[in-house]
């Protein structure tokens, strides 16, 4: 339960809503109507929870524009999921976090801290680096060397910054994150046989004892304003010129970008992502769950792809791609109507099968005569 408390006149000036009436409550949660109380404001988005009005406690409840009930308040939206977002944000409390240096804290001398700033139990950082004003560091947070965080950045705990990384402003990271590691680069002496595979179309020559040398990544990670990365996420800094992340782009729980990645502003990229090195991603790009890129392609800006899809090529402005190797939508369908059309043809040639057999048994035997 939140502390904080509202009247249904403050909730529907607060999200641009049409207040139909009002009853004698006073609003401290939102709820789903079937898990609502008397001081909840029910949250009916959809058909369903529409249908679960009629069974809420609730006294009030957020509805699209045009519902209406006998028996309750409601507040009328145009866009219900924006509403939501205002009411989440309005009893929204944020994680404890004290302005001020916590003791177990580990700040080197040539660092610089803001102000305003909160830095949690724990935390390191380290040589040259910089906390811009109202930044909070939770507990466990590492911030490497000439690392530069801008203002107003929310960092949960056990977040790892590599040296020399960039965050703008507005930005949040959640728990276990890292930026900023080595890139996966590497060569060997010889070709080895990816080289060879691609080189030759198969797999040649002894390569046992052949010696890989890793490539160091000499770049950074510059992540631009208001960017949020998930839990477990993993951004790898460039090996000359650097990773970077546009602004308003939003990233998932257990994600992966590559070194020397570029992806645009206000993208939305979902859980269990891959994205192998050197991609570059337009802006407001969707990428949904489990999809996987090669490396060195392109994506125009606007374009989704769906989940599991494996992008083996660069694709065009505002392309719609699913499928392994993944292909335009409308194509990936054809596809699969022309799979479901060939079981019914295999169907009918098993059932005409003995005929098309004594046929070709005819041909063999006339031909002999």
């Amino acid at each position: 339960m939140s502390s904080k408390t509202f009247t249904q006149e403050e909730i529907s000036q607060f999200v641009d809503g049409l207040l139909t009436k009002t009853v004698d409550c006073t609003i401290n949660k939102v709820a789903p109507p079937l898990l609502a109380d008397e001081n909840s404001l029910a949250l009916a988005l959809g058909e369903d929870e529409i249908e679960n009005l009629a069974k809420t406690k609730a006294k009030c409840a957020l509805v699209p524009l045009g519902v209406n009930f006998d028996n309750l308040s409601t507040i009328e939206v145009e866009r219900p999921r924006l509403a939501m977002m205002k009411l989440l944000n309005l009893f929204y409390e944020g994680p404890d976090a004290a302005v001020g240096i916590h003791p177990s804290a580990v700040i080197h001398p040539d660092a610089k801290i803001g102000k305003d700033v909160s830095i949690g139990p724990n935390v390191t950082i380290s040589r040259g680096a910089e906390i811009g004003d109202g930044s909070k560091l939770l507990a466990n947070v590492y911030v490497g060397k000439f690392a530069k965080i801008g203002k107003n950045c929310l960092f949960h705990p056990g977040v790892n910054i590599g040296d020399f990384i960039h965050f703008g402003n507005n930005c949040i990271i959640h728990h276990g994150a890292s930026i900023g590691a080595d890139g996966f680069s590497f060569v060997t002496e010889k070709p080895d046989n990816i080289e060879t595979a691609r080189k030759e179309g198969e797999i040649k020559g002894d390569k046992t004892g052949q010696k890989v040398f890793k490539i160091p990544s000499l770049g950074s990670v510059v992540i631009e304003d208001d960017v949020e990365i998930g839990a477990n996420t993993t951004i790898d800094r460039g090996t000359i010129e650097n990773t970077t992340i546009g602004a308003q782009t939003k990233i998932d729980n257990l994600v992966m970008i590559g070194h020397n990645c570029k992806v645009g502003r206000a993208c939305m990229i979902v859980s269990q992502v891959g994205i192998a090195g050197s991609c570059t991603i337009g802006d407001r790009v969707v990428i949904a769950g489990q999809a996987g890129l090669a490396d060195h392609i392109k994506i125009g800006s606007d374009s989704i792809i769906l989940a599991q899809s494996g992008v083996t090529k660069s694709h065009p402005a505002r392309s719609v791609l699913m499928g392994a190797p993944a292909v335009p939508r409308k194509d990936f369908l054809k596809r699969m109507k022309y799979l479901s059309e060939a079981e019914v043809m295999v169907q009918k040639y098993k059932k005409y099968q003995h005929l098309l057999e004594d046929y070709e048994k005819f041909l063999n035997e006339d031909a002999k005569i």
